[in-house]
């Protein structure tokens, strides 16, 4: 006996529906977040689950920020990118393409499609010292002393990096009244010293280097990564210098890969949920500064007021890249130099 055709059409459905029953998503995310969106991916999926009936995988993949970019430009099928500074979102814009008709991975104007430039939480850049302190360091000119040995990943592939360094070019831009060539100098002296242990590839390697491996006598670090191994391990402390950078790291959904997936609904939803109440408080016990207002206030006595500084004070992400960062630009200029 036949089949009636209308079973035939509704098994195809529920066979389509079982397929879908579980989507994957993947989030290529820069070193220090690895402790965050574990937490994170485990609420979203319980919240997808309980809005929509349906089980969503998240994996995520983490190393340093720059690196993570190029992996994306070079065909990663990642859904979101959630990476440590604007550029390298920017680069993978810029970069990016996809298809006959070499199509931007994603448009322009990402950074305008989820409220405060598409970053849903903020951090700065600390120094981690050992108990007690022993070489005591209380801000960045005890960071270009000769008996200092210093821990910093390297600019060319961590984000991370590339704050670190700004953060220390605004500390002696302000100290020399914008004199350039002692600002290099001074930044120099930094470099000598970190190069020292050699440059990590990215922050959570340095973190690594620092402490278990136990080099350097003071490690520049993002503040939530500071933070984290405090909690982890007494045996740290931090200190805040008198000027850092206000770091803002963004999130964008990869739009030509969610498009061939079919996962824009999820990969949407899952970067909207960060700026949600419950989003936003499991970025507050991660350590990392949270946007709303009441998870700001809930989770503000675990950082301190320091004097920040903002990308824009450099010109944008885009001026900074060419001028510190690219092929041939300051930083290459500054290590060169030392190791003439």
């Amino acid at each position: 006996m036949k089949t009636p055709k209308n079973i035939i059409i509704a098994l195809a459905l529920l066979s389509t529906a079982s397929l879908r029953a579980e989507v994957s998503l993947l989030n290529v995310s820069y070193d220090p977040t690895r402790e965050l969106y574990a937490e994170f991916n485990k609420a979203f999926a319980k919240h997808w689950k309980a809005s929509t009936g349906e089980d969503v995988r998240i994996s995520t993949s983490h190393g340093g920020s720059g690196s993570q970019s190029r992996l994306i430009q070079d065909g990663s099928e990642a859904d979101v990118a959630t990476l440590a500074l604007a550029y390298d979102i920017d680069a993978i814009h810029e970069k990016g393409t996809t298809g006959a008709f070499e199509k931007p991975l994603i448009p322009k104007d990402w950074q305008s499609r989820l409220p405060h430039n598409s970053s849903p939480y903020t951090s700065t850049i600390v120094f981690l010292v050992r108990k007690g302190n022993p070489k005591n360091i209380k801000d960045w000119d005890d960071l270009v002393r000769e008996d200092v040995s210093i821990i910093t990943p390297n600019p060319k592939t961590g984000g991370g990096a590339r704050w670190n360094f700004l953060a220390a070019w605004a500390y002696a831009k302000k100290k020399f009244g914008g004199d350039e060539a002692k600002i290099r100098g001074f930044l120099g002296q930094i470099y000598k010293n970190a190069l020292k242990n050699g440059l990590p590839p990215a922050a959570r390697a340095a973190t690594i280097s620092f402490t278990e491996r136990k080099l350097g006598d003071v490690s520049i670090n993002w503040e939530n990564e500071a933070l984290l191994i405090k909690k982890q391990n007494p045996d740290y402390e931090i200190i805040t210098p008198s000027i850092s950078i206000l770091a803002e790291p963004p999130v964008t959904v990869i739009d030509a890969n969610v498009d061939a997936k079919n996962t824009r609904k999820q990969a949407t939803a899952y970067l909207e949920y960060l700026y949600t109440p419950e989003g936003q408080d499991i970025i507050g016990k991660n350590f990392y500064r949270p946007i709303d207002p009441s998870a700001k206030a809930k989770y503000a006595g675990q950082f301190k007021n320091l004097s920040l500084v903002t990308i824009q004070d450099f010109g944008g992400w885009s001026k900074a890249q060419k001028t510190y960062f690219a092929d041939r630009a300051v930083f290459d200029e500054i290590i060169k130099g030392i190791r003439k």
